[in-house]
Order: C-alpha cells, then sequence, then structure tokens
C-alpha cells in the first residue's frame, strides 16, 4: 500500500508541477499517463510474472471506457456546476458504465479496439478548450493539499476494494484518483474553461496509458520483460507527446 501511496503523491505533485510551468494541458496529459498503474505494473512483471501482468493488463484496458467517461461528464459538468456537482456527476458516469463493462464477453483485440473507439469518441464529446497553454498560479499550499486529499482518497479506496464484492472492488482499484483531486481544486480557483483544458490533457494522457498497456499485454508475448515494459513506456510517451502536438498545432 505505501508504495501505491508514494506513487499518487509523486503523480499528483509532477501534475500540479507542470501545470505550474506550462499550463494545465500538460499538466492534465502527465496525469492522464499511467504514473501510478505504470510502475506498479512493473512490480508486478518482477513479482509474479508474464501471464500475471498480462492478466492486469487486459483488466486495467478493460477500465479505461470508464475512465474516458468520467473525465468528458466531468468537463461538461464543470461548465455548469460547481466542484461537487461536478465530482458527483464524474463518478457516477464511471460507476454507470463500470460496472457493465465486465459483462462484456469480448477478446483481448476487441477489448482494445473499444478502447481506440471510446478514446475517439471521448475527444470528440469534450467541450472545446477555450484559454492559453500557459503556466499558472498553484500556491505551495495548494500542492500540499493537492498531495494529501489523494494520498486520503487512494488510502480510503484500497481499504474499501478489500471489503466489498469482486466487480466492485476491481471498478474501486480503477478509479482515475488523480483525475478525481486536480479537477477539484482548478475548478474552483481557474474556473470551467481551464478545467476543461486539464481534463482535455487527461483524457490525451489516457491515449498513452491505453497504449502503454496494449503494448505490454501484447509485447510480452515476443520480448524479454524488460524490453516489453521499457517499450510500453517509450510507446506511451511518444503517441501522447504526438498527440499534445498536433492538437496544439491545430488550435494555432
Amino acid at each position: 500500500m505505501l508504495i501505491k501511496l508514494l506513487l499518487v503523491a509523486f503523480s499528483v505533485l509532477l501534475s500540479s508541477m507542470a501545470a505550474r510551468r506550462f499550463g494545465h494541458a500538460v499538466g492534465g496529459t502527465l496525469g492522464g499517463l499511467p504514473m501510478i498503474a505504470g510502475p506498479i505494473a512493473g512490480f508486478v512483471l518482477l513479482a509474479s510474472g508474464v501471464q500475471t501482468t498480462q492478466a492486469i493488463a487486459l483488466a486495467t484496458l478493460v477500465c479505461l471506457p470508464a475512465t474516458a467517461m468520467h473525465l468528458t461528464a466531468f468537463a461538461w459538468a464543470a461548465l455548469r456546476w460547481r466542484w461537487p456537482a461536478a465530482l458527483l456527476t464524474a463518478n457516477f458516469a464511471f460507476f454507470a458504465l463500470g460496472l457493465s463493462l465486465p459483462l462484456w464477453p469480448l477478446a483481448a483485440w476487441q477489448t482494445c479496439l473499444l478502447v481506440v473507439l471510446v478514446l475517439a469518441l471521448g475527444h470528440r464529446a469534450m467541450p472545446a478548450a477555450r484559454g492559453l497553454a500557459t503556466a499558472v498560479h498553484i500556491p505551495n499550499l495548494e500542492l500540499l493539499l493537492r498531495v494529501i486529499v489523494a494520498m486520503a482518497l487512494a488510502w480510503l479506496i484500497i481499504e474499501t476494494a478489500g471489503v466489498v464484492p469482486a466487480a466492485v472492488s476491481g471498478l474501486l482499484l480503477a478509479v482515475p484518483i488523480t483525475g478525481n483531486v486536480l479537477p477539484c481544486f482548478t475548478l474552483p480557483r481557474h474556473g470551467g474553461d481551464a478545467t476543461v483544458m486539464l481534463l482535455r490533457g487527461f483524457l490525451r494522457g489516457q491515449v498513452g496509458f491505453a497504449v502503454f498497456f496494449a503494448t505490454l499485454l501484447w509485447s510480452l508475448d515476443y520480448l524479454h520483460a524488460g524490453l516489453a515494459y521499457a517499450a510500453a513506456w517509450a510507446a506511451a510517451l511518444a503517441v501522447a507527446s504526438a498527440l499534445y502536438a498536433w492538437q496544439t498545432r491545430s488550435r494555432s
């Protein structure tokens, strides 16, 4: 548990520092990447081997459509309501879709195809981001509060996941912690448009997230475990960076 809590703290801090220096879009993109799940997958690969890691990678991909729904719902709600209502709306959307996903009898390639389709539709469904990709002011006290809240939420999820049914437990562990915490701080301080930029960045990062686990899932059949893990990270970072550059160029 300690490792996961530390990874959560690192992810929130890194995303927030990136937003402070480069703007909400970059911070969101980093937050959407597998900053927490990626290292955990590496630990599993070392400790439990290829088959277990592939099973976890596939289970993670199954949950990604619900995460995309969460981010899209949060973005639209942020333009209309304050953060408590937006947070509630986003998580209702996440669990409403997520609880049904394990019931879909999909093969691995069908799951990957569904993820691609949902992420593409998610980018289409996101509200337009109005604002400049510039540095933003985030006080040091708020940085500390972001980390504390994220770690508390992660602890609560881990503890709750141990006492609820398996289907709910798996979905709880897939809750986008950074995607819940950062928008709730961004919305009251910077407004709805800034929150949309952050969440569009998150969804962009989720493309890299999906690429990471899809690459890991398939490359472990053909490459040494270390090479497969490195290839997954390289592919995720390359795709997220290329998508960010393309979208930035399209807006200019």
